[in-house]
């Protein structure tokens, strides 16, 4: 089974959904592991990203999400050189870590999730990527399928001049589009191109579904269009977004700086997305 059906597969199976007490665990986790300065940085980086979040922030870059290899080995040794081998009390500590582990792992591993739900943030937008992006454009963006606008925003308070746009049409199904963080002009992909496509130097599209193929019809249009456009994808190849017919297509350009973008933008799960400059 290839990542993209392994990561469909765990999401199908799995009981998301509103997850109202998912920070309230992690600090509960950071009081139980205290002892254990590897758990707390995750679980700090997490509670920051949350904390930034809820002030229409963007967060900052993200370790990978998963517990040391030799966790339990640490918190065991931990536990011997303060309670000797059979003390009642070093068996229950050890026991309440070993019940809590799998459960943090979980909810670790779950941390995407946990933002697609409370934020409608489906890929993660760190500040520092969104600088760099901005360093390296020199002209009008349209920001299409642009969600809550994390993105769009940050590039304005940047200095950037943005077009955002969104169908707009996910807010029946999650919270998509029902926590904008700028103003976003309710338009599809295909018409806002055909609305501002005279006027931008610049596309952005993140995440485009990848059960659609709105995001090859785009690249299409550009094409057709000779307009001087470059289309600027975060996504992850072959992967969890877009559609196989745009990956089939897509002819990659200005990977040097790509490749320097992309240096501010770290996986902290099983998706690898990245991004792309596309012609």
């Amino acid at each position: 089974m290839n990542k993209k059906k392994l990561i469909k597969k765990l999401r199908k199976n799995k009981k998301i959904t509103k997850q109202t007490g998912y920070i309230e665990r992690m600090k509960n986790y950071y009081d139980i592991f205290q002892s254990f300065t590897d758990i707390k940085l995750l679980i700090n980086n997490i509670l920051e990203a949350d904390r930034l979040l809820q002030l229409n922030q963007l967060p900052q870059d993200l370790p990978e999400l998963i517990l040391p290899d030799d966790i339990q080995d640490e918190i065991f040794n931990s536990i011997n050189n303060k309670y000797p081998i059979g003390d009642p009390e070093g068996d229950k500590l050890w026991n309440k870590y070993v019940d809590n582990l799998p459960k943090l792992d979980e909810d670790l591993r779950s941390f995407r999730d946990y933002l697609e739900d409370k934020y409608g943030m489906w890929a993660y937008i760190s500040a520092p990527f969104v600088n760099e992006i901005a360093k390296n454009l020199h002209g009008k963006v349209l920001e299409v399928m642009a969600g809550n606008g994390y993105i769009s925003k940050n590039l304005r308070e940047a200095g950037i001049d943005v077009i955002c746009t969104d169908s707009l049409s996910w807010q029946k199904e999650n919270e998509t589009g029902k926590h904008l963080v700028t103003d976003v002009e309710k338009l599809d992909a295909n018409a806002a191109f055909d609305k501002y496509h005279h006027d931008i130097k610049y596309i952005i599209m993140c995440w485009s579904p990848d059960g659609l193929d709105i995001d090859w019809q785009l690249l299409h249009r550009i094409r057709e269009s000779k307009e001087n456009i470059e289309l600027i994808v975060i996504g992850e190849k072959d992967g969890a977004t877009n559609s196989k017919k745009f990956w089939q297509n897509a002819k990659f350009v200005n990977k040097e700086v790509a490749n320097k973008i992309n240096q501010h933008h770290k996986s902290f799960d099983l998706i690898n997305d990245k991004l792309y400059f596309v012609k």
